[in-house]
């Protein structure tokens, strides 16, 4: 496949989306392994592609949803020799980067990165913006649009109709008595603007990890009189001795262990109901914005691994189209084991993804501040693992898949 992107293309594409009156259409990047292959999308219309050389046997290019953290025009990696990578586009912290190279053969040959072809890395150089997703996946996958009540939408966000302001006079019937019953008359409001300027914000929905049920019991169990010490998600020695002294009063064995039975214990105990058993996060300019509970219906049944993208934002009636895509993902068994999926996901299974969203409650304040976030380019992750060591400060969420080819 040769490499067919040009700027003139480029321009032509993006100047023909709404998206685009305030700045550059919201693209995003998938690669495919199995293809050696790249393609740019704007929506689901294809924006350009290129042959491209993945991590050869024993230096796998990672399988996943990443977005570029850092771009440098002229860069020497600090790990293999200070060799060259022009136009480098950074995917982890860890090492691996789209770049330019010489040397693209249409097999994988490279240390982990995506190596381009020289013209072609510095025209995509100049299109691409930090925060722009690229999804890396076994086979080649693309994303189309995707139609669901449960997703997001700024016009979720419009605000109650305002009364009017107009001058008020008491009736002749209360003038003696000096009571006055305020009548106030509703006055059509100017048409709400769901103009968004701002950063777009990155959503991922994720069952629950351990740290957060430690964090939720040492909260609990220190309400219930039993000092759990600092509700930090770590379970140490207070925590520990926290557990034991409620499984004691409890006459449940007190042997410390975290599970399901106790967090269900926990929770009645202290009169909240069932765990969540899922959360959701927002981040925005790789920071750290809010969560929120969340819960998952079906929790055998696995979510399988999605990424959607926002845009096409119409300021006038506050929607905007989404595109998604479902990824392959292997759960080992202990994780498996560790989540309760007995059932495995599939992402080739005809609406997948849709199934997925309608599996998934979002609390309305959450839904809520959501849309009033919202804006062009804005993206949701959706994975039953939780994020790995490659999140961090300065990151948006990076969520690592797991193929079959990988062990």
């Amino acid at each position: 496949m040769r490499s067919t992107l040009r700027i003139g293309l480029v321009v032509l594409v993006m100047s023909s989306s709404p998206s685009t009156a305030a700045g550059k259409a919201p693209l995003q990047i998938v690669v495919s392994r199995e293809q050696q292959s790249l393609v740019v999308y704007d929506g689901d219309r294809v924006v350009a592609t290129s042959n491209v050389s993945t991590g050869r046997e024993g230096h796998r290019t990672p399988t996943g949803i990443f977005s570029i953290l850092e771009k440098r025009r002229h860069h020497e990696s600090n790990i293999y020799s200070n060799a060259p990578m022009p136009f480098m586009q950074r995917l982890t912290w860890s090492g691996i980067a789209l770049h330019g190279s010489n040397h693209v053969p249409n097999y994988p040959a490279s240390h982990g990165c995506v190596r381009l072809p020289g013209r072609f890395a510095a025209d995509l150089f100049k299109i691409t913006e930090r925060g722009m997703h690229v999804v890396i996946s076994e086979r080649q996958v693309a994303p189309v649009k995707v139609w669901s009540d449960a997703l997001f939408q700024p016009k979720q966000a419009r605000p109650a109709a305002p009364l009017s302001d107009v001058p008020l006079r008491p009736a002749l019937s209360h003038l003696a008595t000096g009571s006055v019953e305020v009548a106030m008359a509703e006055q059509s409001p100017p048409p709400p603007s769901f103009k968004r300027d701002g950063a777009p914000i990155r959503i991922l929905i994720t069952r629950r990890g351990t740290r957060e049920n430690v964090r939720d019991l040492q909260m609990l169990l220190t309400t219930l009189g039993h000092d759990a010490g600092v509700p930090d998600g770590y379970n140490g020695p207070a925590t520990l001795a926290a557990i034991r002294a409620f499984q004691a009063a409890e006459g449940m064995p007190a042997d410390g262990e975290i599970t399901p039975a106790l967090l269900q214990a926990v929770f009645r105990k202290a009169g909240r109901g069932t765990p969540p058993n899922g959360i959701l996060r927002v981040r925005r300019t790789f920071q750290s914005l809010f969560e929120a509970d969340v819960e998952i219906d079906k929790p055998e049944l696995a979510l399988g691994t999605h990424f959607l993208q926002f845009q096409e934002l119409d300021p006038q009636s506050g929607e905007g189209e989404w595109f998604g895509l479902s990824l392959d993902n292997v759960l080992r068994n202990a994780t498996k084991k560790r989540l309760g999926i007995t059932t495995d996901a599939d992402a080739l299974d005809f609406n997948a993804l849709r199934r997925t969203l309608g599996r998934i409650t979002v609390p309305e304040d959450a839904r809520r501040r959501i849309a009033f976030l919202l804006a062009n380019g804005s993206s949701l992750s959706i994975s039953d693992t939780e994020f790995g060591t490659e999140t961090g400060e300065g990151t948006d969420f990076v969520t690592i898949t797991r193929t079959v080819s990988d062990d």
